[in-house]
């Protein structure tokens, strides 16, 4: 390989500026990540002479557990295809829900309910009739039927329920998502609310489904076994298949409740076909960036204008650092630039440095099998060329010498 314009400049300064050439170590790993046995294969040191051939997706899937979509969870009404029990399609209700309830000309009962904490809904002079997980239209059937075995009614009346609004709900969900954790999914803010709408008779909600709460808790991993997401509700287990999100097909996205439980299993493995906007994918990467400082100043004046920038999910370190504007310039000056990915396994929680020379990776056939995707919380450095190292020393020498000069 030929020497870089930034290595034969140093050797022509002589050993004054050689401090300042000296090459950067190479970051140390306690993952494998050179050998390809990191969180993901794109991470494994640059094989030379190129490949021109791609294998990291072949050594990624090396550590993959079989799907457990076959197998059933314990306690799950069915095996991973079978339809879905009616508990969990439609619309139910959640304690929170504002409801209101009619009778014809009737005054005593109609009105509006909230279900209370405890899951239930308290019609004045009736025992608490369980709704927390129900469709309205059952519990109206328990309301007609409550009031003719009270002596209210001889025949069971008219009754109408309708949702005003549903109420938000904490959700638990755990497992292979990026940020585990209780969420609040559902409810409108008051500075988002339509007032026709509120107006109107009747309620609906997305906000309350199993993808937003994947969402809140930070998305899906690569990891995630999406074939058997198992819900917990009211100690029952119930497996439902995801894969249709990723793949644009339809999916049971199911409506939640309060004091549900998501749990989503990992493969161990990481899985290129995840890596890519969804509706159960993380929304975004916020990714943290330091940019070179020369030819610029700043961040601003290179055009970053912040430090911390925004990149759609399935975003590469190459397109990051393109971002960064890390890459162009003058070739002669400009070129021999290198940058630092610094990630975190979310397996292990182990943190890795993996180091590119910028003008390789542009130049290579198999870039993608060392090009490796980005992560939420992943953080991007640029390094400066050799030559630009070498006008900061020349700089700094000069200052010194000015110093030196004056009386």
């Amino acid at each position: 390989m030929a020497p870089r314009i930034g290595q034969v400049v140093c050797r022509l300064m002589g050993a004054a500026a050689l401090a300042g050439c000296a090459a950067i170590e190479t970051a140390d790993n306690i993952e494998p990540v050179a050998e390809g046995r990191g969180y993901q294969a794109q991470y494994r040191a640059l094989a030379y002479p190129p490949a021109n051939f791609l294998q990291a997706e072949e050594i990624n899937a090396r550590s993959c557990r079989s799907p457990d979509g076959a197998v059933a969870a314990e306690g799950a009404a069915g095996k991973l295809g079978a339809r879905l029990p009616e508990v969990l399609r439609g619309e139910v209700l959640s304690r929170g829900d504002l409801l209101d309830l009619r009778l014809p000309d009737e005054e005593t009962f109609s009105g509006e309910y909230v279900i209370s904490r405890d899951g239930t809904l308290k019609v004045p002079y009736l025992s608490p009739i369980p709704a927390q997980g129900r469709s309205a239209a059952s519990v109206a059937a328990d309301i007609r039927q409550g009031l003719v075995a009270g002596g209210y009614y001889d025949d069971r009346p008219d009754v109408s329920l309708l949702v005003l609004d549903f109420a938000s709900a904490r959700i638990g969900v755990s497992g292979a998502v990026f940020d585990p954790n209780p969420v609040d999914i559902g409810g409108v803010p008051g500075d988002a609310v339509d007032a026709r709408r509120q107006a109107a008779r009747g309620s609906s909600t997305e906000g309350r489904n199993l993808s937003v709460a994947l969402r809140s808790a930070g998305g899906i991993r690569p990891d995630a076994d999406l074939s058997a997401v198992r819900l917990t509700r009211a100690g029952t287990n119930y497996v439902i298949d995801l894969r249709g999100a990723i793949e644009g097909r339809a999916f049971e996205d199911v409506m939640l409740l309060a004091g549900d439980e998501i749990y989503v299993p990992s493969r161990f493995c990481f899985q290129d076909a995840l890596m890519k906007p969804s509706p159960i994918s993380p929304p975004g990467i916020s990714l943290y960036l330091s940019n070179l400082t020369q030819p610029a100043t700043g961040n601003a004046p290179s055009a970053i204008g912040q430090t911390v920038r925004e990149v759609p999910y399935g975003t590469r370190y190459m397109q990051a650092v393109i971002d960064a504007n890390c890459v162009g310039g003058a070739r002669a000056t400009s070129a021999d630039r290198s940058a630092a990915l610094f990630t975190r396994n979310p397996m292990t929680g182990v943190s890795a440095v993996i180091e590119r020379p910028i003008e390789e990776m542009r130049a290579r056939p198999d870039r993608d099998d060392y090009d490796p995707y980005l992560l939420p919380g992943d953080a991007i450095a640029c390094y400066d060329s050799g030559v630009t190292n070498l006008g900061e020393i020349g700089r700094v020498l000069g200052v010194f010498t000015a110093g030196a000069l004056i009386p």
